[in-house]
């Protein structure tokens, strides 16, 4: 039997993170301002700083949201010139964050996202139908805080990260004539946050925060044969044509600097450097408890993938002023690196040198009462593909486009 080369996802979702397949939607107000930090106005910079919760005006804040996120992928082989097209589903990030001042210099907090969710869908007889033809992805980020005032303008802040995730995928097996699934919704892992803010003026603020990497386990994930089942005892599968397989997957850390300066008392400008450590992911391993699909010859039940991530940085730009009492506008840009190259692109989590423009306003309804509405326009840049690993070849171009609906209280 020809050895079965499979390639897979970031499981869970969760490794997604800034540059890569991260998808930028934490908050709206945030978002507004091409998604910059060092903005400490309710409890939506929890995600962001667990240090900030020391500088939100407010006992007690309250923050939460929702995105609706669209893009789509084109892949045009060059020399046949036939074209495929992703078709995908809108993608619902939403995120909810409470932060309570506990006493005068120390804050605890609790922030929920989903910062990695998205679902990819080719159409089922496209050219990569063998790397994946659908793809779901969930992620859920649980971060409980607690924030110090040092000083009145200085403060240290720590978060505790437990990240819960599951993957469905799709994929064609044509050397077994049928198709397979990888399926987990128990991965997990855990990780931490800290964060030092500062406000040495009433003009400046500062935010420098580190996020870990995580080691996301999947224990007992599950693998679907859609094939005839005379092939199953070959393959070690079960009666119902199924086997199982672990993973160890890392999240790569994150580093953020954020700086805001109120150039007047109604206009302010931010600015945001991210650094994320891709190049901690060369390769994902599978192993298999039967099957022997995998590519070692020491072992056939372990496949190894190639990735060959390197480390990405971001720059974000962001305004807002003040229109009146009720109304703020807000408008921004940054620039996503991707973390691979052509030669190592894939089809199953797409990435793209973008560039990002956003805008939104933000409506005080009342006293301590808050609306952000928020918008993105993503350009990212076609790519030449030539993923000489899974012998995958051509141009590919994408879009994208983001909206989200946020709503704030702060009770001082």
């Amino acid at each position: 039997m020809k050895k079965i080369v499979l390639t897979t996802v970031l499981l869970a979702g969760v490794l997604a993170q800034a540059g890569g397949f991260r998808v930028s939607l934490q908050g709206v107000k945030q978002l507004a301002m091409a998604h910059t930090s060092a903005h400490a106005e309710d409890a939506s910079v929890t995600f962001f700083n667990p240090a900030g919760m020391s500088f939100i005006p407010a006992k007690l804040s309250i923050a939460a949201g929702g995105f609706g996120a669209k893009s789509s992928v084109t892949y045009q082989n060059l020399s046949t010139l036939e074209s495929f097209d992703t078709n995908n589903p809108i993608g619902t990030p939403i995120y909810a964050a409470i932060a309570y001042k506990v006493l005068d210099n120390v804050s605890v907090g609790f922030s929920f996202s989903t910062p990695f969710g998205s679902t990819i869908e080719w159409p089922s007889d496209w050219a990569g139908r063998e790397i994946v033809q659908r793809l779901e992805l969930k992620a859920f980020y649980f971060q409980p805080m607690v924030s110090f005032k040092l000083a009145p303008w200085a403060s240290v802040g720590g978060s505790y990260i437990y990240a819960k995730g599951l993957v469905n995928w799709d994929k064609a097996v044509t050397q077994l004539g049928g198709t397979l699934n990888l399926k987990d919704d128990k991965a997990s892992g855990s990780g931490f946050g800290l964060g030092f803010y500062f406000q040495p003026t009433d003009k400046l603020d500062v935010s420098i925060a580190y996020r870990s990497p995580i080691d996301m386990e999947a224990e007992n994930g599950t693998v679907s044969f859609d094939i005839s089942p005379a092939l199953y005892p070959s393959l070690g599968l079960d009666a119902s044509g199924k086997d199982s397989f672990k993973a160890t997957l890392p999240l790569v850390d994150e580093y953020t600097i954020g700086v805001t300066y109120k150039i007047t008392p109604k206009w302010y400008v931010s600015g945001d450097f991210n650094y994320t450590g891709w190049d901690q992911y060369n390769q994902l391993s599978l192993d298999f408890a039967n099957a022997p699909i995998g590519n070692q010859p020491n072992d056939p039940t372990i496949l190894v993938s190639p990735k060959n991530f390197k480390s990405t940085q971001t720059w974000r730009v962001g305004t807002q002023y003040q229109i009146n009492d009720m109304f703020a506008a807000r408008a921004g840009y940054y620039y996503d690196q991707s973390p691979y190259a052509d030669t190592d692109f894939q089809a199953e989590t797409p990435s793209f040198d973008t560039n990002v423009f956003t805008a939104g306003v933000g409506i005080n309804v009342m006293k301590g009462f808050g609306v952000d509405i928020a918008g993105g326009i993503a350009f990212p840049k076609s790519r030449l593909v030539s993923n000489a690993y899974n012998n995958f070849y051509g141009q590919a171009k994408a879009k994208a486009y983001y909206f989200g609906l946020g709503l704030s209280y702060n009770a001082f």
